[in-house]
C-alpha cells in the first residue's frame, strides 16, 4: 500500500487499541490508552469507561476528544475526532444502560462465555459506554 492508497478508516478499524485524548478543566489534553471499536458504517468509535476516572469526568464536563491508532510497524498512523455520548453507569444488570455496553462487547468481541456475570461487572465496576461521533479523520502513511 503506497501513501496515495492509505485509508486511515481502514486503519482505525483494523486496530483495537489507541490512545483516547480528552480535555483537561486546565485545557492540556489528558491521554488514556483505551480498547476500542469502530463502527465505519455509522462513523462512531465505543469505548468503555469507568465513571470517575479522568477521561470520564473530562468528557462530562467537554464532550470533545480525539483517538489516535498507529500501525503494528508504527509507520502509519491515524485520528478521530468527534464529540462523544455518555451512557450510563447503569444500577440494573438488565437496564439500557448495561444493554449498551452488551451491545459494545458483541460487536467488539463476540459473545461472552458469561452474560450474567458480565452485566453484574458492567454494575459493579460502574462502567459507561462511550460512544465518540466521527466527524473529522487524517492520518498518514510513512512508509
Amino acid at each position: 500500500m503506497t501513501d496515495a492508497d492509505f485509508d486511515p478508516r481502514e486503519l482505525l478499524a483494523g486496530t483495537r487499541i489507541g490512545v483516547l485524548a480528552t480535555i483537561k478543566a486546565s485545557g492540556l489534553p489528558q491521554l488514556s490508552p483505551v480498547t476500542h471499536y469502530y463502527d465505519r458504517d455509522a462513523e462512531e468509535i465505543l469505548v468503555s469507561v469507568t465513571e470517575g476516572r479522568a477521561k470520564t469526568a473530562n468528557l462530562r464536563r467537554d464532550p470533545r476528544a480525539a483517538l489516535e491508532v498507529t500501525s503494528a510497524d508504527g509507520w502509519a498512523w491515524a485520528t478521530a475526532e468527534g464529540d462523544v455520548t455518555l451512557i450510563g453507569p447503569g444500577a440494573d444488570p438488565h437496564g439500557p444502560e448495561v444493554e449498551a455496553l452488551v451491545g459494545y462487547y458483541r460487536r467488539a468481541a463476540g459473545e461472552h462465555p458469561d452474560w450474567a456475570e458480565y452485566r453484574q461487572v458492567m454494575v459493579d465496576d460502574r462502567r459507561v459506554l462511550l460512544k465518540l461521533k466521527v466527524t473529522h479523520v487524517y492520518g498518514q502513511k510513512l512508509r
